[in-house]
């Protein structure tokens, strides 16, 4: 078969990864863009997963998969390593900061080869064949996402100790089910974060001060919380110009004005929205936070990125 884009199977997510290195492989779940790889014709493309075009985005990393043999597919993430060499979203989101940022494409899986379609492989079987026929034909920034052999307990606290992310749990015997999320393929946060609606902002003296964020309950937008951390200047710009267009006069939160700010100070009174500015609530912000309060708030909120 030719060829084409291919939909990424999904992770499904969950509070406990199963505990069986038997039947599971572990990995960790990087904080970058899922892109799918593809060679047709000796011409490279790689596409977001909802298949928008990365190829002049990541110039870098297309040539790198020059190599790739012809009618072969590929699943991996474009990951930005800040200066520990930890990955940082906020560094991959922010168009200013990508040029000073190491950007690679970690591959996982492969999913034809050669023409050859082998999605119904089991995972084991397609990793062999990624490092044995596909990874050698590849160079720099192209990186292999290798399993961790190191029992579940021990990963999890490694991650935590180095505020990664989370971890991954993967069926050796899963075939790859294109744009299912069927739960052989598993993803645990271990530190918190989460992806939040903006819905306004509070103004600032050259852009915004903070942005006002929410989720979804019964189609209603709920507030939970102002976040003011984890902005360069650069970033903060750059988000800044995002909400042109999406201003409105009415408050999209159905739960605002507050009665009082409440023990951490997040609580939205009346007096507070005075300095708010409202906006469509179509931006979606992945937030980073140490835990929810009692009045259904974030506490120390940190600003990773905008959604794609």
């Amino acid at each position: 078969m030719k060829a084409k884009f291919i939909e990424p199977m999904l992770l499904l997510p969950t509070d406990k990864l199963p505990d069986d290195q038997r039947m599971f492989e572990y990995g960790l779940k990087l904080d970058g863009y899922r892109a799918i790889a593809f060679k047709t014709g000796g011409k490279v493309s790689l596409r977001s997963r909802n298949d928008k075009d990365f190829t002049a985005r990541y110039r870098a990393v297309v040539k790198g998969l020059a190599g790739l043999p012809d009618d072969t597919v590929i699943n991996g993430a474009v990951v930005a390593l800040d200066e520990n060499g930890k990955p940082s979203f906020t560094l991959l989101a922010s168009s200013a900061s990508l040029a000073a940022a190491s950007i690679y494409y970690y591959v996982f899986d492969v999913m034809v080869l050669g023409g050859r379609d082998i999605m119904g492989e089991p995972f084991a079987i397609r990793r062999e064949l990624l490092e044995e026929k596909v990874l050698p034909l590849l160079t720099e920034p192209i990186r292999y996402v290798e399993p961790l052999d190191v029992t579940l307990p021990v990963l999890i606290q490694s991650v935590k100790a180095f505020g990664l992310e989370g971890l991954v749990a993967k069926r050796l015997d899963s075939p790859y089910e294109p744009g299912l999320r069927t739960g052989k393929w598993l993803k645990m946060r271990v530190n918190q974060g989460q992806e939040f609606v903006i819905g306004g902002y509070t103004i600032g003296s050259n852009t915004f001060d903070a942005l006002i964020v929410g989720h979804y309950q019964d189609d209603q937008l709920i507030y939970v919380a102002r976040t003011r951390s984890g902005f360069t200047p650069a970033t903060r710009a750059q988000v800044f110009r995002k909400f042109r267009g999406l201003e409105i006069d009415e408050c999209p939160f159905v739960n605002l004005p507050e009665t009082k700010s409440g023990r951490w100070g997040v609580g939205l009174t009346k007096e507070k929205m005075s300095q708010c500015r409202w906006l469509k609530p179509e931006l979606v912000a992945r937030i980073e936070f140490v835990e929810w309060t009692d009045g259904n708030h974030l506490r120390h909120t940190k600003f990773i990125g905008l959604r794609e």
